[in-house]
Order: C-alpha cells, then structure tokens, then sequence
C-alpha cells in the first residue's frame, strides 16, 4: 500500500473506465476495519455537534455548510491522536465510516431548520418527541430511498456524475493517510472563532459589539453596515465571489433602494399601511424591514427557488424515470464465481422496501405527525420524488447548489393546494402541510449527503452496506438532539427575531398560511417575485440574489469580504498549480473552522442566556453603562473583523514552503 498511498487515488476516480470496472484505492479483496465502535461512536458525537452548529448558522443567516470534509479532518486528527496515544491501529475506511456519520448531522439540521421553526413562528410548539420523529422519519427515508439508486447514480454514471464534496472527501482522506496536517488547519479556524465569539457576544463576555451600522447620507432611512462575525467570513470565502455578490447586490437593492423609497412614500401618511399597525413615518429602517422588506425578499426567494426547480425539470424527469426503473432491476451484476464483492454490497432491496412501509404506518398511525391518510401518501411520493431529484443533482453541481429550500417550496404549495381543496384550513391545514414539507425537506437533504458519502466510499473503497447502516446511526443520533437545540435557541435568541431570522422556515410559513388562509400582503410579495424575474432575465441565477433581498444587508456585507478574499487569491496569487490547490483546499478548511467555532460557540452559549449566567452578568459588567468595553463604537468592531479576515488571507498568502503532499 505504501506505493498507492504515495500516488493518491487511482488515475481512474474520476472517469476513463466502467465504474464496474474501477478498482478503488482500497481493493475489494482487502478488508481493513471499517464499521468499528471508535469510528461510529466519533461519527455520532460528530453528526451532534455539527448539527448544533449547522441549525445555529442556518437559523441566523439561511445557509448551512457541508460537514463531509471538515468531519473527515477531525476526525483523522481524532483517530490519528488515539493511535499514537495508545498504539491502536486505524484505517483510512474508519475515517470515512466517522465522516459518513458524522456528515448526516448537517444535513438532518439543515432540512430541520428550514421547515419546523415555521411551526414555532405559528406558535404551535411542536414537542421535543414530536421534532425527533419528524427528524428521523425524513432522514431515514431519505436515506432508504437512495439506496436502489446507488448502483446507478454512482456506479454506472462513474465519470458523468462527478459528486464533487465526494470527490474532494475522498482526496481528504487519501491525503491523510500521509499526516494530520490539515487537522490542524481546521482546529485554528475553530480555536479562533470560539475565542472571537465567547469575547464579542452578548452571552459571553460582550467586549465589542456583533454589529456595526453606519446611515447613508441623503437616502432617508438607509443603512448599511456590517455583522461582524467570523462565521460569516468563512461562508464569503466558501461560496465563492459571484454568489456573495449576487447577494449583496439583492442587500443593496432592498437597503438602499426600497426601504428609503417606501421611507419617502410614507413620510406624510397618517395611517398604517398593511401589514404593519404603525404609521411609516414612525419607522426605523429595520422596522421597515420588518413589515414591508421581507415580504418583498419573501417573493423573490419563492420565485427563485421556483426558478431553480424548473431549470432542473429534464434532471427530475430523467431522474425519476431512473429511480422507478432502479426499483424492479435486477441485482447488480456479480464477479468472483458469481460472490458480490466487497464494495458492491447494498442493504437487500426487500430490507429497504419493508423498513420504509413500516415508516409509512408510523407516519399515518403516530398522534405527533397529525397526517391523514392522504398526508401520509403525499410524504411518501413527495419525498421519494424529490430524493431522487436530490441524488442526482448533487452529482452533477454539489449539495451547495442543491435548490433543496425550491423543491420544499413546491412540495408545500403542491400539498397546501390538496389539503386546501380536501377542506383543510387554518392551523390544522398548516400543521399537517409544514409535517409533509418537513419530512420532504429533511429526506431531500439527507439523500444529497449520503449521496457525497456514498461516492467518497466507491472511491476509496469502503462496503456500501455498511456505509447506508452508519448513515441511519447517524441520523439517530443527530434527531435525539436536534430538537432540543432549537428549542434552547428559541428560548435564548428567539427564532424569527433580529438575531435568528430563520428565513426558509418564515417563507414556508408564509406560502403555507397564504394558501390556505390568504393572508399574505400579495402586492409585496409580488413585486419581489417580479425583481427576482428581471434578474433572471438577464441570465444571472435569482436564487442568491432573492436570500440578499430577504436578508438584512449586514449579513450580505460580511460573506462579500470573505468572497473578495477568494477572489484575490484565485487572480492573484502566483504559484504553480499544486501548491495552489492545497493552499485553496486550506482556505476552505480554514473557513469551515471559523464556521464551526463561531456556531458552536453560539450554541453553547446559549443556555447561559436562558439561565442569566453570561460571564458579562456574573462579573457585573451589566447592565453598566455600555461604553465599557468599547461596546457603543463600531470602529473598534469593525477593525477585530479585519483581523480576522487577516489570518485567512495569511493562510491563503504564506511562504511558498507550505507543503503539496497529497495536492493533485
């Protein structure tokens, strides 16, 4: 193996044969540890505490980050750690297997925090049991479902569908087998963005201020400014210049465009304009976000995500014409004397199809999930549906671009329709839409992980089998404590408000409520949907720009500089192509460090406000007089932040001696 470790992957991972005939870095014949207690139980504390950071991030900004990469790391600096430690052998098939659970966390929160804080922001107040059914019944048939299309989507489709987290997972762990270097990388991004965050924030020792806000000269009410968090540094840098700039450009277009405009409209009306219950004129520019800004931002995110899903209809045709056809095929074609190998190993079809009917009778029979028979048909075909939509667009463009927030916006205007048309209205009708979407949502982001999981597995050569086990571990896992994460920070932050704006979970209350009991300001909402239609027609993708225009620009101002940075490295930086592709790949481990401390740090944090026991509280620091601390300047903020983005352009822009070992 030391010759094959030196070389990386074989030449073939990423196309120029059959995939039946690929020969993964890890043979078939070979088979090391793979599905042990060490790597499952580091997968499940994983998949925990990145689900924690995931629904904190998704709930402030909308957007989560994949955790495939940033697990594989840690957990080969974990593994690694044990082995020197204590002399215990670890192979690169346990890091995947940790990683493949691990990685389910993110994804079971991601679909958890687009859709069930809708229920909250209805003031049902779902029950903790109640949020871990939802939880585990979307993710575990999102994870079913993609099983029979496995042998097709990553096997057959070997060198078309390139996966690309599951792609560079693989060359992660293939690196790591040579040192945990790249570990290290991703603990200073954490180490860092836990200080920042424990030291700034209002729940830790509120030394600075989170945000800073300057007003623009002759706009009425315009603002713009900055929310200085390390998190949101890292998320600029990860997706790139473009999409940070199609978000600042629908941010500019909302708070130095619409909201001084309907500023100067209202300036001389007496009365209230709907939905707000105050006069215009006795507005802030937030308030004014508030009532007015939001819908407008809702609309345009309702017609991107729309967008989004028509311009995949030949995928979705294809794909679900695929995952039928896959269903009633035979096995997978045999080798050796006619023995299944290894790596082509699958949980049996008729084990699949007998857990999912068992899943679809606890859907229609649970009091928690209050679905008809109808709605239990609808989750069903919807989330089947759409997983099978999900599998293959991951594979062609990521889960980052996955339009996951687009197909759920379509599952609940389909299902909002039916059950609007069957009778159903009010808050019956809205619980049991926002359950089907929910359940859809949280399937369609499952089976976009395990289907990256499944293709870092094909090509380093672990046992699907075993893989497909560790993904519902990890799902279990992660829905065990999902629930009780949003509910701390609802009851520290408040889903919905300033600090956590939860804006997929608002838009799919909206949608849900307008359908059924057509109480959306239908003007605003509109007029967004036609801004995001003329960005489209200029053949720039709405979707990005629609989350600016729906988010507060300090948020959108913050992922700009991070994109700006990653700009300036691709352009500028002058080395050969190898060393920067490893510098690259550390920038993106980096972030994701930022990205996790920063999360993490918000999560823990948060049962110090729920308990009035902030550090700033317990050392009588409040509530004194704000300026201690430099808390009433923004300057002082401001310059922190640029520190920050300091260390990630030091880590993009160090001596040329940084190392290559593992770079393609």
């Amino acid at each position: 193996m030391k010759d094959q470790e030196k070389k990386g992957l074989p030449k073939e991972a990423f196309g120029g044969c059959a995939g039946e005939d690929y020969v993964p870095y890890i043979p078939p014949e070979e088979e090391p540890p793979e599905f042990t207690f060490k790597a499952v139980f580091l997968g499940v504390l994983l998949a925990v505490v990145f689900g924690a950071a995931n629904a904190y991030l998704g709930l402030k900004v909308g957007m989560t980050v994949s955790a495939s990469i940033p697990a594989a790391v840690i957990s080969m600096g974990v593994l690694r750690t044990l082995a020197k430690s204590f002399g215990v052998k670890v192979s690169i098939l346990e890091n995947n297997m940790a990683q493949t659970v691990g990685s389910a966390g993110e994804s079971l929160a991601a679909g958890v925090i687009f859709t069930i804080p809708a229920l909250i922001l209805m003031g049902v107040n779902p029950s903790l049991f109640q949020i871990f059914l939802l939880a585990l019944l979307g993710g575990w048939l999102g994870v079913l479902f993609m099983i029979p299309l496995r042998r097709f989507l990553i096997v057959r489709e070997h060198g078309k569908l390139p996966y690309p987290e599951g792609a560079a997972c693989a060359e992660v762990l293939v690196a790591g087998e040579a040192g945990g270097s790249k570990a290290k990388t991703v603990f200073a991004g954490v180490s860092l963005g836990a200080i920042y965050k424990i030291l700034m924030d209002k729940a830790g020792f509120f030394l600075w201020k989170e945000e800073v806000e300057w007003h623009v000269p002759y706009l009425k009410k315009g603002a713009f400014g900055f929310n200085v968090l390390p998190a949101l540094l890292g998320v600029g840098y990860i997706i790139g210049p473009q999409i940070a700039a199609f978000m600042l450009a629908g941010a500019v277009l909302g708070w130095l465009g619409l909201i001084p405009f309907i500023a100067m409209l209202g300036e001389h009306l007496p009365t209230a304009v709907y939905p707000s219950t105050v006069p215009i004129a006795k507005m802030d520019c937030w308030a004014i976000w508030n009532n007015y800004l939001r819908y407008i931002g809702a609309g345009a995110v309702a017609f991107g995500g729309v967008v989004s899903l028509l311009k995949a209809l030949p995928v979705i045709f294809s794909s679900f014409k695929v995952g039928i056809a896959e269903i009633f095929s035979s096995n997978f074609k045999k080798k050796d004397g006619g023995k299944t190998l290894r790596t082509q190993r699958d949980l049996p079809l008729n084990v699949v199809l007998t857990i999912v009917a068992a899943l679809s009778i606890l859907i229609y029979a649970l009091p928690q999930i209050p679905l008809s028979l109808l709605g239990t048909i609808l989750v069903v075909v919807f989330t089947f549906f759409f997983v099978t939509v999900s599998s293959r667009i991951v594979g062609l463009v990521g889960s980052s671009s996955n339009p996951a927030s687009g197909m759920t916006i379509a599952t609940l205007l389909a299902t909002s329709l039916i059950l609007a048309y069957c009778g159903y209205s009010g808050t019956e009708g809205a619980v049991a839409a926002i359950s089907v979407g929910a359940i859809a949502c949280i399937g369609i982001c499952i089976a976009g992980d395990t289907s990256q999981d499944l293709k870092t597995g094909f090509l380093v050569g672990a046992t699907p089998k075993r893989q497909q086990i560790g993904e519902l571990i990890g799902v279990l896992g992660s829905a065990l404590f999902v629930g009780a994460t949003l509910y701390i920070l609802h009851t520290s932050y408040g889903i919905g408000s300033k600090e956590l704006a939860a804006p997929q979970a608002t838009l799919m209350k909206m949608v849900v409520e307008g359908v059924l009991n057509q109480s959306l300001p239908w003007g605003f909402v509109i007029f967004g949907a036609f801004a995001a239609m003329a960005v489209e027609l200029m053949g720039i993708g709405s979707l990005p720009f629609a989350i600016g225009l729906y988010l507060p620009i300090h948020l959108s101002t913050p992922i700009m500089l991070g994109g700006l940075i990653r700009y300036a490295f691709e352009e500028y930086r002058n080395v050969d192509e190898a060393k920067k592709d490893c510098l690259r790949e550390d920038g993106i481990l980096y972030s994701s460090g930022l990205i996790a401390g920063d999360a993490l740090l918000g999560v823990l944090l948060a049962p110090l406000v729920y308990f009035n026991m902030t550090p700033a509280k317990l050392m009588g620091w409040l509530p004194k007089d704000t300026s201690l601390f430099w808390r009433s300047s923004d300057t002082p903020s401001f310059f922190l932040f640029l520190l920050v983005a300091v260390t990630l352009i030091y880590v993009l822009w160090r001596p040329k001696e940084v190392s290559t070992k593992g770079a393609k």
